[in-house]
């Protein structure tokens, strides 16, 4: 991993992360509440706190996966046996119909995946271009804006056809449906595992910012 902690983070990405925690967990953050936040476990307490469902004690990504191989198996009409984490997605989703098989198991679960993206080659073409075009602004303006529309629109476009899986296995899209959607990945959304949302937390922050999970302690600064 990375030598990134958690304080080198910027605040706004730490925000918007916040903002998928709300969706994930049916939580609303007012303005201002979390100004008294200054470590990581500061951030995890206040987000269990905010939890009004029934504890139980039961895995998540074990049902989360339940639930993706019902999907698979009423929409794709694969047998359920043949369905295990480490089964690829890649051989599940073929490319020539991986968006149409995307969208009917989104429908079966009532929710987004988002596993597809653009090849890496092309959005780093279009970020590297960006980025130039931003300092072209210095030396020539005019082109400097045609350039930064240009990867502005590039990418936008770029997203919308965007057919590479993003994960490899079911088993990861699992773990991946536990953390953007943890209440509709469960058996009854009504109910929660207190013990695990740590972990859960930890996962999302590593796995979004590239932080090595040995660093994100409860006492990790967030400044």
């Amino acid at each position: 991993m990375t030598n990134i902690e958690l304080r080198n983070i910027d605040p706004e990405d730490i925000e918007d992360l916040l903002l998928e925690v709300e969706a994930s967990f049916d939580i609303k953050f007012t303005d201002n509440e979390l100004a008294h936040v200054r470590t990581f476990g500061d951030i995890i307490d206040h987000i269990k706190s905010k939890i009004k469902l029934v504890n139980t004690d039961d895995c998540t990504t074990q049902q989360a996966f339940y639930k993706l191989r019902r999907a698979i198996f009423t929409t794709l009409q694969i047998d359920k046996d043949r369905l295990t984490p480490d089964t690829l997605l890649q051989e599940l989703l073929p490319r020539k119909t991986r968006k149409t098989g995307i969208e009917s198991i989104e429908q079966a679960l009532g929710f987004k995946l988002s596993i597809v993206r653009p090849p890496h080659i092309v959005t780093g073409f279009l970020i590297i271009l960006l980025l130039g075009s931003f300092i072209g602004l210095f030396y020539n303006w005019l082109f400097g804006l045609a350039g930064l529309g240009l990867a502005i629109c590039g990418l936008w476009l770029a997203l919308k056809p965007g057919n590479e899986l993003d994960i490899k296995t079911v088993g990861q899209l699992a773990v991946k449906m536990t953390r953007k959607n943890y209440l509709k990945s469960r058996r009854n959304p009504k109910t929660y595992n207190n013990t695990e949302i740590e972990k859960v937390l930890t996962d999302w922050f590593s796995y979004d910012f590239g932080i090595d999970k040995s660093k994100l302690t409860r006492e990790a600064r967030l400044t």
